[in-house]
């Protein structure tokens, strides 16, 4: 039995989330190391391959719920669905292709939800051969001293997040995949990660509960829970952060919105 088969044989969400997040990381690495490609087409190849394992995983072991991911055709069946899949197979698809530079802001994203919410997740971080998940919850790594610290996107950081990061003299920290953002989070390197104006169910999903398995708060930048599996895949905004400055984070949202 491969370790595929393996992974096929589990009866618990938690661990299967975990498993399929590392197997689709591993396959990455292993394109990344071994290919003559770079950049967008290199990670065109990397999304493909890793939304082809995963899709595959996820159908032999649990056919009958849905699922949704970046890189596969809209399923409609879903949204009839309590349990659903929601899969970005390689989340920082530019960070990825950016393998000369040696790159590791980039994730598998891994979540099943149930009616609406988060619950088995799992986010791979393949190039530091880490996968947090929600079976066996990170712990929370004491938070950086000195200056607050709000990660961003490397190519579209909110205008909201300088506002914010003004009124509370905070430093604004440009990286990658949303998962490797709030995984950062996580592991203490940064306060909040911010972002308002563009993403998907599957760009936030797993993080989302990766992190609120590790204590953090997670919310949409209005402080309302993230619900998943709608009709419209949209998810344009998102707060992760530590919970003693939760609060602090939403005024200074409202204020500067």
């Amino acid at each position: 039995m491969n370790a595929l088969d393996e992974a096929f044989s589990l009866d618990d969400d938690h661990r299967l989330a975990a498993r399929i997040a590392t197997a689709a990381g591993e396959a990455l690495n292993a394109i990344r190391a071994s290919a003559v490609l770079a950049g967008k087409p290199l990670g065109a190849v990397g999304d493909a391959a890793a939304n082809e394992l995963i899709v595959r995983m996820i159908g032999e072991v649990r056919p009958d719920d849905g699922f949704l991911s970046e890189e596969s055709a809209p399923d409609e069946r879903r949204l009839t669905c309590d349990r659903v899949w929601i899969i970005d197979p390689l989340d920082g698809t530019r960070e990825y292709g950016e393998c000369i530079e040696g790159r590791d802001d980039w994730a598998v994203h891994v979540a099943l939800t149930v009616g609406g919410k988060p619950d088995a997740c799992a986010v791979a971080l393949p190039a530091l051969r880490l996968t947090y998940a929600t079976g066996t919850p990170a712990t929370l790594s004491a938070a950086p001293q000195g200056k607050l610290k709000i990660l961003v996107s490397r190519t579209r950081a909110p205008e909201l997040a300088q506002k914010v990061a003004e009124r509370l003299h905070a430093e604004l920290v440009p990286m990658g995949s949303a998962g490797a953002k709030a995984m950062a989070v996580v592991r203490g390197e940064a306060h909040a990660y911010l972002h308002a104006g563009g993403q998907y169910e599957w760009d936030s999903c797993a993080p989302v509960g990766v992190a609120l398995a590790a204590g953090l708060h997670a919310s949409r930048i209005d402080g309302s829970p993230c619900i998943y599996n709608g009709a419209d895949a949209r998810m344009p905004d998102l707060l992760i952060c530590r919970r003693e400055i939760a609060e602090s984070m939403l005024a200074a949202i409202a204020a500067s919105r």
